[in-house]
């Protein structure tokens, strides 16, 4: 993804550049979804590298639920292409909100997966 936009800025007190009055950096919203993939990934090598036992431990540790943290790991068990899809293309693409997902994440075998994602797809963009 690339994002183009001018940007003036002014010289600040020292001669340190700063944005000028009216300019605004460009701001990119990271889907909630790419997030928690991104977490899920995160909680799993901290798991493997030993720095946690358990995602027992990950739930006592966040003070979240022991349900929400086992929500959060089974987006592991998606196909590779969906979890690269949700990191990278979900802010580019038609949005997969959490609900959808998780409908995925319920299939078991990753051909049904690709199937159910591509029907989402296709509903969603109605």
């Amino acid at each position: 993804m690339k994002v183009e936009m001018k940007v003036k800025f002014k010289r600040g007190a020292k001669g340190k550049k700063k944005l000028a009055a009216g300019s605004q950096a460009p701001t990119v919203r990271v889907p909630r979804i790419a997030k928690l993939m991104a977490l899920a990934i995160h909680f799993d090598q901290l798991i493997r590298e030993g720095k946690v036992r358990d995602q027992a431990e990950i739930a006592e540790l966040g003070h979240v639920s022991r349900a929400r943290v086992t929500q959060i790991m089974n987006l592991l068990n998606l196909a590779p292409e969906i979890q690269e899809e949700l990191l990278f293309v979900a802010s580019v693409e038609g949005m997969f909100t959490e609900r959808h997902v998780r409908r995925l994440v319920a299939a078991a075998e990753w051909s049904k997966q690709r199937l159910l994602k591509s029907s989402i797809s296709r509903n969603s963009s109605r």
